[in-house]
């Protein structure tokens, strides 16, 4: 609470203004209950992944023993044998993991930044109806285009090729994520443009080195959130890729589900770990530009 005191008067005799001295011991207890509270819904957010990772390291037949994160016995056997089980090393997995990865966050990048730019800085005609249009495809769900990509991609001889995974995203068929940019740059001023264009630059001159550098924050999210997409992505690599010498990680891990038999779920929860690290790796190095894309209004 408050407390209003009086200034002490000046030595003119003049009678001080009133002050607002914060009391001290309210505002302490407002922030440990404040920051109990978060610690508290942190700690339940994340003990599940605590727990995953704690049973990753217990025997195979301890793992649901209990819901706590203590064991009699911890091992590293279930990382062994899950990293080398069946006639396929999960270390291919990772491989063709991280190639289409790396492949969709350069094609969103690529083919989404310039559609944004045409959008946010271009005339040409229909192009508030185009945008409205392409605003209208997030509404559409994905499942509804399943059998007619697979038919066109089988017709295109691309089953069981990464073309299917990776090739969309070279088109910009990304809607949120060139809206998602399209709303940056448009935050940017216009008399950037009609500087460099001022000193010669044509529409690839602004786009590179005016656009291009101050939407990194833009750029940053668009990438991080192609990671974790195409990272987790289960049912186009189920449907594209029956060899399965081209899995991907999800795709391991489902392997490790035995519908008829023992699942193996401690190697399970192992895998899952070390398929997490990636993603924590990326978001660590890559924070700073993802706060900033969603924080910032873009000026400069």
């Amino acid at each position: 609470m408050a407390v209003l005191t009086r200034a002490a008067p000046p030595a003119g005799g003049r009678i001080g203004r009133l002050m607002v001295r914060p009391a001290p011991k309210s505002r302490l207890v407002a922030a440990v209950v404040r920051h109990c509270l978060i610690i508290c819904a942190l700690v339940i957010m994340l003990y599940p992944l605590i727990w995953m990772v704690a049973a990753s390291f217990r025997p195979g037949n301890e793992t649901f023993d209990g819901l706590g994160l203590l064991s009699e016995r911890y091992t590293l056997q279930n990382y062994i044998d899950g990293w080398s089980s069946g006639a396929i090393n999960f270390s291919i997995y990772f491989f063709n993991s991280t190639a289409i990865t790396v492949l969709s966050i350069a094609g969103n990048l690529f083919a989404c930044s310039l559609t944004a730019y045409a959008f946010a800085r271009l005339r040409f005609p229909l192009k508030r109806l185009l945008f409205a249009i392409m605003i209208g495809t997030m509404l559409l769900p994905a499942h509804v285009t399943l059998v007619p990509k697979y038919v066109l991609f089988n017709e295109l001889a691309w089953i069981n090729t990464y073309l299917p995974l990776v090739v969309p995203n070279w088109l910009g068929t990304e809607a949120f994520y060139i809206f998602l940019m399209v709303q940056f740059i448009r935050t940017l001023p216009r008399s950037l443009d009609e500087s460099a264009r001022i000193d010669g630059c044509g529409h690839l001159g602004i786009f590179l080195r005016i656009i291009l550098p101050l939407a990194l924050p833009a750029i940053g999210t668009t990438a991080m959130f192609t990671f974790i997409a195409s990272w987790n992505e289960l049912l186009g690599p189920l449907l594209y890729l029956p060899d399965a010498s081209m899995w991907t990680v999800p795709l391991g891990l489902n392997s490790f589900l035995d519908q008829t038999g023992q699942s193996l779920y401690g190697t399970l929860f192992a895998m899952s770990t070390l398929s997490l690290a990636p993603i924590v790796g990326f978001f660590i190095a890559s924070q700073r530009l993802l706060v900033e894309g969603i924080a910032t209004t873009g000026f400069k």
